[in-house]
C-alpha cells in the first residue's frame, strides 16, 4: 500500500495541474500587448487576442484557434450585431462573475458574453469549444452555440444557428454567403452584402421539412438530423463516404468566403505532410450553382468564375481589371470610359465613330448568362458586333444561333461554360488617359498624341530584341522554315506579304525604328488582334543559330496574359517582317519614371502582373524559362494597362527537373544578382524582380545621382534596407497619400523586396512564394541585411 500512495500523489498533482491548466479563474485577464492565451488542456486549441491580417496593422480580434497548425487556423471570432469586433492595441478581455467582457484602452466595453446565470470559471475545452460554468459546473454559455464560418467536432448548429462566411481569407468581416435553416431544411444563400437579405439558395438539404440539427460528430462526420432521428446525408459528387479517423486527423467544416461549404482535415503528427486538405464540399460547382436575377454570383460584378483543383476562381475579361487587386472575388471594371456621352470629344466638335473609338474582342467558353436587355433575332455576327457597337449602352454581346443578346453593366453570374456561343466584349481602342492621381496637377497642356506616340517608340526600341530572337529563323531554308512553323502552329501564324502590306496601309503609319527595321501600325480583320504593331526587317544576324531557333521555339510555347504574344510572321522572297501585340503605352520605364507618377493601385497591379508572368515562366512552363533581365525597360504596357514581360533574347531554358542553371554573365547592371559574377546557381529573376519592386513602389530608379547631402538615397536598394531598419517606410513614398493609406501592403512589400534581393542566393524565395506573399496568402516574416552572410537554418 505505501508503494502505491506515491503513485497515487502523483496523479492527483497531475490532474490538479491539468486543471489548472485548463480552467479560468475569475478576474483573469488577457491583452494585446501579451502573446498569452488560455489554452485546452491538450494544448491543441487556443483562446485569446488574434491580429487581423489586413491593412489596420493596430487591430486585433478575440478568436479560438487551432494552436498546433502553423498558421493558428482561426474557429471561431467574437462578433457583434453579427460581425467581427475589432479591437485596437491596448484592449483587454476579463472573466467575472457575470462573464466575459472585452474594453478598449479607454474602458469602453465592446463585446460582452453575459449568460442568465453568475459564472464561477472558464474553460478551453480539447473539443475547441470555450465554456463559461456556474457552481454546479453547468455550462452558461458557450462558443459552439455562437458560431461564426466554421463547425468543428462534437458540435452542432440547431435550428436557430447559422454560419456566415467571412468576407475575404484573411478579412474576418461578415462575407457574403450564409448557411442556414428555413421550413425544415437545409439552404446556403448569396446575401446581398453587407445587409442579410438572402438571395435564393443555390444549395439545399432536403429534410422534408424535418430538420432538427446539423450535426459534426465526434467522429467527424456530417449530417443533418431530423426530429424522428433520422440521419440524412448529402449523396452527391463530391460528398461521399469517406474513412475519419479524429486520432489522425484534426476536422473542421468551413463555409469558406467563397460560399462553397467545405470538408477540412489536417494531419496531427508533425512527420506527415502539413496542411489543410480538402476531404468534401457542397456545391460541386458554385460558379453554375447560384443562377439568380439578383446579385453577382460566385465572383463580382464583370469577372467570370471557374473551378480549378476544387476550388472557384475569378478572372478578369480582357479590358477589365481587379477593382482590389488582392481581393479577386471582389469584381472587375473596365480600364476606359464606357457608356453614353463616355465617347464626346469635349471640345465641342464632332464626335468620333465607333469603330475608331472601340473594338470587338471574341471570347469562348465564358458566358454571363443573365442580364440581356435587348435580344435581336434573327442576327448575323457581324450584325450583332455592330448593334453593340453602336449602341452606347451595349458592354457585351452573346450571339448564338442567329440570335444577339445585348448586357449592359454591371455583368453578373459570369461563369467558364463550354457552350458554342460567342462573347463579344466591347473594349477601348484608344488609350487611357493621365495616369496620374485624379487630382494631379497639370500645368502645362500639350498635344496628347505626343506622349502617346513616345511611348509607342519606346514599346518598339523595347522589342527590338525580341525580335532580334526570331530573325534567324527566318532566314532558315524553306523546308526548316515549315518546320518550325509547323511546330509553332499553335501560336504563331504565317502571313502573306500582300496581307501585311494591306493590313499597313502600305506601310503608311511608321511607329518607330529599332535596330533592325521599321515598326508600322497595322490593322487586321481576326477580331483577337484588331490593331497590330509589323516589324519589317532589313538587316539578320547570322550568328548563334542554334541558340535563337531554341529560344524562339520556347516563345511559341507560352501562352500566358502577362507575356507579349507574339502573333506571327512572313517570309516571303526577300521580305521578312514579325506581326505582335500592339502594345499602346510603352514599357514601365516610360510610365514609372515620368510626371507625373502613376497611382498607387495602378503599381500595385503592375508589381502583381510582373510576378504571375515569372511564376508562369519558372514554374508552369512545360520548359522552365530563365529571363535574364528583367527590368522597367523589357515590361511592356497595353491598352488596358496590363504588364506584359517582353524580351525573351537573353533567356535560359531548363530542364523541367532544374530550379537553377549556370551559364555565362547575362543582364543589365543594377539588376544583376552578385552570384552571376561567382558562376554559381542562381534565382537572378528573383533578385530583379525584388530591385523592380523597389522601383514600382518608390517611382524612381535603382540607381541615380543625388543632391549633395542625400547621397545614402543614390542606391535604392540599399536606402530601401535602412529606411526599414529605422521603421521609416514612409519615406520611401513621400508625399504619396494612396501609398501611405495602404501602410501595411507597403510595409510587406518593402519586406518581400528585400527577401528577394538577398545577395546569398539560398536566401531568395522562389516566384511562387513571392506571389503568395504579395497577395497576403503567406507571412511575410522579417528580412535580414541583404548582405549578411551567416549561416541558414
Amino acid at each position: 500500500m505505501a508503494a502505491v500512495t506515491p503513485l497515487i500523489l502523483l496523479t492527483l498533482v497531475f490532474l490538479q495541474v491539468l486543471l489548472v491548466f485548463a480552467n479560468v479563474n475569475l478576474s483573469s485577464t488577457l491583452t494585446t500587448h501579451d502573446n498569452d492565451a488560455w489554452l485546452s488542456p491538450s494544448g491543441d486549441f487556443g483562446f485569446g487576442f488574434r491580429q487581423l491580417n489586413d491593412t489596420s496593422t493596430n487591430l486585433f480580434m478575440v478568436s479560438i484557434w487551432y494552436n498546433k497548425t502553423p498558421d493558428k487556423t482561426v474557429v471561431w471570432n467574437a462578433k457583434a450585431d453579427g460581425d467581427v469586433v475589432k479591437a485596437p492595441t491596448g484592449s483587454q478581455i476579463q472573466l467575472t462573475s457575470k462573464g466575459l467582457t472585452l474594453t478598449i484602452p479607454n474602458g469602453k466595453s465592446i463585446w460582452t458574453a453575459q449568460p442568465n446565470a453568475l459564472v464561477s470559471h472558464g474553460a478551453m475545452l480539447d473539443t475547441g469549444n470555450f465554456v463559461l460554468l456556474n457552481d454546479n459546473s453547468t455550462n452558461v454559455w458557450e462558443s459552439f452555440k455562437n458560431p461564426t464560418d466554421t463547425l468543428l467536432p462534437d458540435q452542432s448548429l440547431e435550428r436557430d444557428g447559422k454560419l456566415t462566411s467571412r468576407f475575404t481569407e484573411t478579412n474576418y468581416t461578415r462575407g457574403r454567403f450564409q448557411l442556414y435553416f428555413q421550413d425544415g431544411d437545409v439552404f446556403l444563400s448569396p446575401l446581398a452584402w453587407p445587409t442579410d437579405f438572402r438571395y435564393d439558395s443555390y444549395y439545399k438539404i432536403d429534410a422534408a421539412a424535418s430538420a432538427s440539427r446539423l450535426v459534426f460528430n465526434e467522429s467527424g462526420d456530417i449530417y443533418v438530423e431530423t426530429t424522428n432521428g433520422t440521419r440524412i446525408q448529402h449523396r452527391g459528387q463530391q460528398w461521399f463516404n469517406i474513412t475519419l479517423d479524429p486520432n489522425v486527423y484534426y476536422y473542421r467544416a468551413t463555409l469558406d468566403f467563397h460560399g462553397v461549404f467545405t470538408h477540412y482535415a489536417y494531419p496531427r503528427s508533425s512527420s506527415a505532410e502539413q496542411g489543410w486538405t480538402i476531404l468534401r464540399y457542397v456545391p460541386y460547382n458554385i460558379c453554375i450553382a447560384i443562377f439568380n436575377d439578383m446579385g453577382s454570383g460566385c465572383c463580382g460584378y464583370n469577372s467570370y468564375c471557374s473551378k480549378e483543383n476544387q476550388r472557384p476562381t475569378c478572372k478578369c475579361p480582357d479590358g477589365y481589371s481587379l477593382i482590389d487587386p488582392s481581393n479577386q472575388f471582389g469584381g472587375c471594371q473596365p480600364n476606359f470610359k464606357l457608356g453614353c456621352g463616355a465617347d464626346n470629344d469635349g471640345g465641342g466638335g464632332s464626335q468620333a465613330q465607333p469603330e475608331e473609338l472601340y473594338n470587338i474582342t471574341i471570347l469562348r467558353y465564358v458566358d454571363w448568362p443573365l442580364s440581356d436587355y435587348e435580344k435581336l433575332q434573327p442576327s448575323s455576327q457581324q450584325d450583332c458586333q455592330q448593334s453593340c457597337l453602336h449602341d452606347c449602352m451595349c458592354a457585351v454581346a452573346i450571339f448564338r444561333d442567329q440570335t444577339c443578346w445585348k448586357k449592359r453593366l454591371p455583368l453578373s453570374n459570369g461563369r467558364s461554360n463550354s457552350g458554342s456561343h460567342l462573347v463579344l466584349m466591347k473594349t477601348r481602342i484608344a488609350p487611357l488617359g493621365n495616369l496620374g492621381p485624379a487630382n494631379s496637377p497639370n500645368p502645362k497642356k500639350e498635344d496628347p498624341a505626343k506622349p502617346v506616340l513616345g511611348l509607342l517608340i519606346g514599346s518598339v526600341v523595347s522589342n527590338s530584341l525580341l525580335l532580334a530572337t526570331v530573325v534567324l529563323i527566318l532566314l532558315l531554308k524553306p523546308r526548316r522554315i515549315v518546320q518550325a512553323s509547323s511546330n509553332l502552329e499553335s501560336s504563331l501564324h504565317s502571313f502573306t506579304y500582300e496581307a501585311l502590306k494591306e493590313a499597313t496601309w502600305d506601310f503608311k503609319e511608321e511607329l518607330g525604328r529599332g535596330s533592325f527595321g521599321i515598326v508600322y501600325k497595322g490593322k487586321l480583320e481576326a477580331a483577337s488582334y484588331n490593331v497590330v504593331a509589323v516589324k519589317k526587317l532589313d538587316r539578320l544576324a547570322q550568328e548563334q543559330e542554334k541558340e535563337f531557333k531554341t529560344e524562339l521555339s520556347a516563345i511559341g510555347k507560352t501562352c500566358h496574359k502577362n507575356l507579349v504574344r507574339l502573333i506571327g510572321f512572313c517570309d516571303a522572297g526577300l521580305h521578312r517582317l514579325i506581326v505582335y501585340e500592339f502594345m499602346s503605352n510603352g514599357s514601365l520605364a516610360n510610365i514609372l519614371f515620368g510626371q507625373p507618377k502613376p497611382i498607387w493601385n495602378l503599381r500595385v497591379k503592375f508589381a502583381l502582373d510582373i510576378a504571375r508572368g515569372l511564376v508562369y515562366l519558372h514554374e508552369e512552363c512545360d520548359t522552365p524559362i530563365i529571363h535574364c533581365d528583367i527590368k522597367p525597360q523589357n515590361i511592356l504596357i497595353d491598352e488596358h494597362f496590363t504588364a506584359k514581360i517582353s524580351d525573351f533574347g537573353l533567356a535560359k531554358l531548363l530542364l523541367s527537373d532544374q530550379s537553377r542553371t549556370n551559364t555565362v554573365i547575362r543582364g543589365t547592371r543594377g539588376y544583376v544578382a552578385p552570384e552571376w559574377f561567382k558562376y554559381v546557381p542562381v534565382k537572378v529573376d528573383v533578385y530583379s524582380f525584388g530591385v523592380m519592386l523597389l522601383e514600382i513602389i518608390c517611382c524612381r530608379k535603382s540607381v541615380q545621382l543625388m543632391d549633395s547631402g542625400e547621397e545614402e538615397r543614390a542606391i535604392l536598394t540599399d536606402w530601401a534596407y535602412d529606411c526599414y531598419i529605422e521603421k521609416k517606410i514612409d519615406a520611401l513614398v513621400e508625399n504619396d497619400h494612396e501609398a501611405l493609406a495602404d501602410i501595411g501592403r507597403l510595409l510587406n512589400w518593402v519586406k518581400i523586396a528585400i527577401w528577394c534581393i538577398q545577395e546569398h542566393h539560398e536566401r531568395r524565395p522562389t516566384m511562387g512564394k513571392v506571389m503568395q506573399m504579395l497577395q497576403g496568402l503567406v507571412e511575410v516574416t522579417n528580412p535580414p541585411s541583404p548582405s549578411s552572410f551567416t549561416s541558414i537554418s
